[in-house]
């Protein structure tokens, strides 16, 4: 597949293995300010661990990650997230015995000191402002979602990685985030648009968002296409197989 220079992220060719098994085959995708590039599939297709390759949490084996046109294949975590890369892991991974202000602020490792947490994200997620002095492992599950997309956030990247973000959450919750992540793609935080790359196993969530789609099985993107297009494409009864 030929790079496509408009797109901020470029992942050619991505092999991964745990031990003797062959995790991630091959892949290839791109993914672009203003659009939700969204990654479908069943457990263990290896979805968790393609995004745990774009954090660079875990090296690959062969194959290229460009990110706003500079190599980032061999890049430490923390260089990533220096340059734009927000992420949401699954099971939001915040930090219990800190206050939400304090979860806040380690998202801002990587910035100066000085560096304060953005009002806005505040104005997107109020609930956290009325509880800033709780401690993480107090809120509820959608709180805690929320608590960990703003941490993602608080360094302002360009773009915003998640891994199956509506996980035990309640449907009002569900449909907030969902906003706000069309709202990222569109707007950002400053008024530039965000990419955001996003896995998940809930259809309908999935297909409300995707501008682009991705279907894995056994470590293979197998499908691809705009999301307009999933219904009349099978993805769904692809993904039900």
């Amino acid at each position: 597949m030929a790079a496509d220079t408009s797109a901020l992220l470029q992942v050619e060719g991505l092999n991964q293995y745990y031990g003797g098994s062959h995790i991630l085959r091959g892949l290839s995708f791109e993914a672009r300010a203003g659009e939700i590039t969204v990654v479908l599939g069943r457990n263990g297709v290896g979805k968790t661990s393609l995004l745990k390759s774009l954090m660079g949490v875990v090296p690959v084996r062969s194959g290229s990650i460009t990110f706003d046109g500079q190599a980032i294949t061999a890049a430490p975590s923390y260089e990533r997230v220096k340059r734009g890369i927000g992420y949401v892991p699954q099971g939001r991974e915040i930090f219990n015995r800190l206050t939400v202000e304090e979860n806040l602020r380690m998202g801002l490792a990587t910035r100066p000191g000085s560096a304060r947490v953005p009002e806005v994200l505040y104005e997107l997620f109020p609930v956290l402002k009325q509880m800033l002095h709780r401690r993480g492992g107090d809120l509820s599950g959608g709180q805690q979602q929320q608590l960990a997309i703003a941490r993602a956030l608080a360094p302002g990247p360009k773009l915003l990685i998640l891994d199956e973000p509506t996980e035990g959450i309640q449907p009002s919750i569900i449909k907030d985030i969902g906003r706000t992540l069309r709202m990222l793609a569109d707007q950002g935080i400053g008024g530039q648009p965000l990419a955001v790359v996003l896995v998940e196993q809930y259809y309908d969530f999935a297909a409300e968002l995707a501008d682009q789609y991705l279907v894995m099985e056994r470590g293979e993107i197998v499908m691809r296409g705009r999301g307009v297009d999933m219904a009349a494409d099978g993805v769904k009864d692809r993904m039900s197989i």
